[in-house]
């Protein structure tokens, strides 16, 4: 999981792209990068921390240009190590090409394999250069971008949304499958494309639409043109993007998460309903979801949880220990609130397990009588694959675990998770346009040694300038 931007814009781009970021920055937490064209060269600046740390005004001044993208970064594939930091510049014949991802893919290995048995060289783990390595090969071949995104297409296998920038041209494609988000929207003077509206709501900016899965935008100071290089026969939206990962005043295809986690908790209610004092949300990931249930039960809403604002996501910190040291400082219980009361206790998820055991015990060191917990998705059953890090079965909790063995573990007095049917109902997409792999154990893709539903994906055949189809975007 990561958050990406691309700007193209005349009025400047550092301050935009510092902006767009800071409004991605629950999308990684671990560094952050921008690159921008001055005219003749790459500006760029990265290193490690949050966005507000890493640029500071001296250094937004040294980015100069009206072109640039710009990455914060979690770690799913490659190390937590300073050539991994996003973008990746390079410079080949007399073109300067800037890369960030987000996604994850499933065929890096074998990729990077068949590049260093041809003498390739890689200076970095993470699977951006992969990507960046097709492009540029195909790109030197054909000098024909459209081209090159098309055989990347048809060569990566996982999730990826991706922006280039070739000499102060903006490029930005979506995996076939549109696992991950990505948006486009207007600026004052210019056109973004992130992986989140709020990026273009941050710059107060227009949004304008969804960047179709297997679409090639292409973004310069004449405008925009979109390309369709794939289309697969059915979407795979990954749907912890809506539990979880993407903020709740995003609007991610089509759909507003906050009214997706609201609705979710009025299903919760119905499901498992509870007699309660109170309803309280786990900050801030719970919040929308105990709105929803305490609005369908008649339960009062009471924050009974304070969150340190100053905290980042527990869930995204590298280590286990990290998360755990991290969650009593980043809540806090109010007595008050909780003292011989019976609660509803309102999260997003469980994974480890670990986390929500602190908080119950927070909480019941703090007076509660009874702690009913109610969760925004099924039982995280399976690894992800495809940008979460959720990597083993090992580190699931109910891997191996029915409902009632998972309420023991944490020590709630009543736990429910929503089912799948009443998640998907609340999202308003068909099941099979959703990537439910961590859920089901079922992915949308060939994975070695797990269950795959594969969609299938058509390619347009011949080049940008031949065959395939093409057309100036209508955008005001």
């Amino acid at each position: 999981m990561c958050g990406i931007v691309g700007i193209v814009d005349a009025g400047g781009v550092s301050i935009q792209l510092y902006y767009a970021m800071y409004a991605l920055q629950h999308r990684g937490q671990e560094s952050a990068g921008i690159s921008t064209f001055d005219g003749t060269s790459l500006c760029k600046f990265k290193g490690q921390g949050l966005v507000a740390d890493v640029f500071t005004p001296s250094v937004l001044k040294d980015l100069k240009g009206t072109a640039g993208i710009g990455h914060v970064r979690y770690p799913t594939t490659g190390a937590n190590l300073p050539e991994n930091i996003q973008p990746l510049n390079f410079q080949f014949k007399e073109h300067f090409i800037s890369v960030a991802h987000n996604g994850n893919l499933v065929n890096t290995a074998g990729l990077r394999r068949e590049y260093e048995q041809a003498g390739q060289i890689f200076t970095t783990t993470t699977d951006t250069e992969i990507i960046a390595k097709i492009l540029i090969d195909e790109i030197s071949t054909s000098n024909c971008v459209e081209d090159a995104v098309h055989l990347c297409m048809k060569r990566m296998q996982g999730s990826y949304s991706v922006v280039i920038m070739i000499d102060g041209v903006i490029y930005a494609f979506r995996d076939p499958l549109g696992i991950k988000p990505f948006c486009l929207g207007k600026t004052e003077e210019g056109y973004i494309v992130a992986s989140e509206s709020v990026a273009i709501d941050a710059l107060g900016g227009k949004f304008l639409r969804d960047i179709k899965p297997g679409e090639l935008i292409r973004m310069d100071a004449e405008g925009v043109r979109c390309t369709q290089i794939a289309v697969a026969g059915r979407r795979a939206h990954c749907i912890f993007e809506y539990i979880y990962f993407a903020r709740a005043d995003s609007v991610i295809d089509g759909v507003l998460v906050y009214d997706v986690r609201r609705a979710i908790g009025k299903k919760l209610h119905e499901e498992a309903p509870v007699n309660a004092d109170s309803v309280c949300p786990v900050p801030d990931s719970g919040t929308a979801y105990a709105i929803g249930y305490a609005e369908q039960s008649r339960v009062p809403f009471v924050e009974s949880l304070m969150k340190n604002r100053y905290m980042g996501r527990t869930f995204i910190m590298p280590t286990q220990k990290e998360r755990e040291k991290a969650v009593r400082i980043k809540l806090n219980p109010i007595p008050g609130h909780l003292k011989d009361k019976s609660v509803v206790l309102v999260d997003d998820s469980i994974v480890r397990g670990t986390t929500s055991k602190r908080i119950i015990d927070m909480m019941r060191d703090a007076g509660a009588r009874e702690i009913h917990m109610r969760i925004g998705s099924p039982a995280i059953k399976a690894p992800c694959y495809l940008g979460v890090d959720m990597s083993t079965r090992k580190e699931l909790i109910a891997s191996d675990k029915e409902e009632e063995e998972v309420r023991r573990c944490i020590t709630a007095t009543s736990l429910h998770h929503i089912s799948l049917d009443a998640l998907v109902k609340s999202i308003g997409f068909d099941c099979e346009d959703l990537c439910t792999g961590c859920l089901t154990g079922c992915y949308p893709l060939p994975i070695d040694g797990e269950i795959a539903n594969p969609r299938q994906v058509k390619f347009a055949d011949g080049t940008f300038q031949s065959n395939l189809e093409s057309f100036e975007a209508k955008i005001s």
